[in-house]
């Protein structure tokens, strides 16, 4: 059989980066295990000298199952021509890398991306401290809201008191007297209520402030370049002091001091005697009074309703700041370092590539070729040798393809008359002749 070129150029080329082949699988295993020793590393806990040799063995452990695991494969997987068995070899090999991910890729993307990913994660712990800080602000200002209206009501009070005294506007007597003495003390307490209010906006600034410079510092720590884990220990006192802050500023919301204070305005209404010099005033007194005291209800309920919906506003849950190790920071977040998995599992996937290129190569090989695979190897030397075999065999009357000895046809005898031999006449034999004869057939029998 001849032969085809084409197939013995792939076979050639096949032979020539096999060591580059075994060259790359080998700086592949290499670059995974130290990878994975700087994964590793990241997530010991102990001494120094415990974390170093474990993260070695384990590594070094990776970078041998690597290299024997894609050497089996590059080496079986291209010879193997049977359907059901290169499909078991393919499932061999899903296993395989399946497993070289679980222990490996992922250690590999920690190294890669492990700052960068618990940055990540006190990027995204800040971010939800500040939205905290500002709805614990919202909510402490929220009571600021009622103040407006309180000062109305004591403007009102106070101004019907001063219009009761000079000009006796609701009784129709000036002087200061009953009346006058219940807007007077409405007034009074609608002014320290407002006081209240006012005063806390004072105490709910300074914590503001207070909470905004723990999160000035906490974003310093998450953008400023070095080490990771000292930073991370920093950002975690942080975090803890803007709790404080978050928790005092709740507290400091005077929505049910407000509340309280209305319901008591109703609640304790006391109304003063009428103490007119006549009958028609002391009646005329008590009825302005009864609606001073209709006006305070209607307000208290006003105040109440008020209150009762701020304080309605959900209240901020203790956020706590749990740190996370690099491995655990790339696993949460994994899709905002999809570039850093990719090349942590290429590291450890690439030869797939290698082995699919070989099984075509040689499935490619075995079609163009028309010979046997031994063939396709012999030497001048080989040649000759069989050709001189192939002679002899010939020669010996062996038959080459089956290696017996060659069955000669028996030819069928011919039927010849019977024509009577006539001696020669002794005259016409010459002496020479005579000789001749004698030596051939030997002497006559007498």
């Amino acid at each position: 059989m001849q032969l085809k070129p084409n197939a013995y150029r792939l076979n050639e080329t096949v032979k020539g980066v096999e060591t580059m082949t075994r060259f790359a699988l080998a700086v592949l295993a290499l670059a995974s295990g130290v990878y994975t020793y700087l994964g590793v590393r990241g997530i010991l806990d102990g001494s120094a000298t415990f974390v170093f040799f474990a993260a070695i063995i384990y590594s070094a452990a990776v970078s041998v199952a690597i290299y024997a695991f894609w050497s089996f494969m590059l080496r079986f997987v291209p010879l193997v021509t049977n359907g059901a068995q290169r499909i078991g070899l393919f499932v061999t090999m899903a296993i395989g890398c399946v497993m070289i991910m679980a222990m490996s890729s992922w250690l590999n993307a920690a190294a890669l991306a492990g700052s960068a990913a618990t940055e990540q994660h006190m990027a995204v712990t800040l971010q939800g401290y500040a939205e905290d800080l500002d709805l614990a602000h919202s909510n402490a200002l929220a009571a600021q809201s009622l103040l407006p209206d309180v000062q109305r009501a004591a403007e009102r009070f106070s101004g019907l008191a001063a219009d009761e005294r000079e000009s006796g506007a609701l009784t129709g007597t000036t002087g200061s007297g009953s009346v006058v003495q219940l807007l007077t003390q409405m007034g009074t307490q609608m002014n320290q209520l407002a006081a209240t209010i006012t005063g806390s906006r004072d105490e709910v600034a300074l914590q503001f402030e207070q909470g905004s410079a723990r999160l000035a510092t906490m974003r310093e720590l998450v953008s400023t370049p070095g080490a990771v884990e000292p930073r991370a220990d920093s950002f975690q006192t942080e975090a803890v002091q803007l709790s404080a802050v978050i928790s005092a500023l709740q507290q400091t919301g005077v929505a049910a001091s407000v509340k309280r204070a209305s319901a008591d305005l109703s609640a304790g209404f006391i109304a003063p005697v009428a103490d007119g010099t006549s009958v028609e005033l002391a009646s005329r007194q008590d009825q302005v009074m009864e609606t001073v005291r209709a006006s305070v209800a209607a307000q208290s309920a006003a105040l109440t309703a008020a209150a009762d919906e701020i304080l309605a506003t959900p209240v901020v849950e203790q956020r706590r700041f749990v740190p996370l190790s690099s491995a655990e920071a790339v696993i949460r977040y994994w899709q905002d370092f999809i570039p850093s998995w990719a090349g942590a599992i290429s590291i450890d996937l690439l030869p797939v590539v290698l082995v699919l290129v070989l099984m075509i190569v040689n499935d490619a090989m075995r079609k163009d070729s028309e010979s046997l695979e031994e063939a396709e190897n012999i030497t001048a030397a080989e040649m000759l040798r069989a050709m001189a075999l192939f002679r002899q065999m010939e020669a010996a009357g062996i038959d080459v393809s089956t290696g017996a000895p060659k069955v000669v046809p028996v030819a069928e005898p011919i039927d010849t008359p019977l024509v009577a031999e006539i001696p020669p006449d002794d005259a016409t034999v010459t002496p020479i002749d005579a000789a001749q004869r004698k030596r051939t057939d030997g002497p006559r029998p007498a």
